[in-house]
């Protein structure tokens, strides 16, 4: 399956298929009662989604939103979980998934840490470089979205945001 960006896997409180990320980006997206938007998680390629569905079925945490054209693998839920009763190796496979999970949140909040709002931006920066080269991160995230993910204030962001662009425009004419 493939999903345009913008497009949506999942909704919050729904249940159903598994999916696993084939390429590309998802963000996961809480919806509060007072209807406020927090994003919560980045899915990378390799990720096999709702993580906490991985074992038995559950309501989804969050909404499931491209961020970048994605190609999608549709796990049928009902096979899943049958596989999961008749091959316990499967099970195995689902504690190393979740064991990587663990370790790039373990990175994220190392990043949440660092002393200098710059630094986390930074970090941010490099980590969404790491799949998405040549796409600015502005272009991914909004400003709101990335200061949830480092845990700043979208102002703070905002202002760092615009201080790495006034360090790479090249120095002007003196004035004498």
């Amino acid at each position: 399956m493939i999903l345009h960006k913008g497009e949506i896997l999942f909704r919050q409180g729904e249940s159903g298929a598994l999916y696993r990320l084939v390429s590309g980006l998802l963000k996961i997206v809480r919806l509060h009662e007072d209807g406020t938007p927090t994003l919560v998680n980045i899915i990378v390629p390799n990720e096999t989604i709702p993580h906490h569905s991985l074992i038995s079925p559950s309501p989804n945490y969050g909404t499931a939103i491209a961020l970048v054209t994605c190609e999608i693998e549709v796990l049928p839920a009902a096979e899943w979980y049958r596989n999961l009763e008749i091959n316990p190796g499967k099970c195995r496979e689902i504690a190393l998934l979740l064991q990587e999970k663990l370790r790039m949140m373990q990175k994220r909040i190392d990043q949440l840490t660092e002393v200098s709002p710059a630094d986390k931006l930074r970090k941010l920066q490099e980590w969404f470089a790491s799949y998405f080269k040549d796409v600015p991160l502005t272009e991914l995230l909004t400003q709101d979205e990335i200061a949830q993910f480092v845990g700043l204030r979208r102002e703070t962001v905002n202002r760092a945001l615009r201080s790495q662009a006034e360090a790479k425009l090249p120095a002007g004419p003196k004035n004498s």
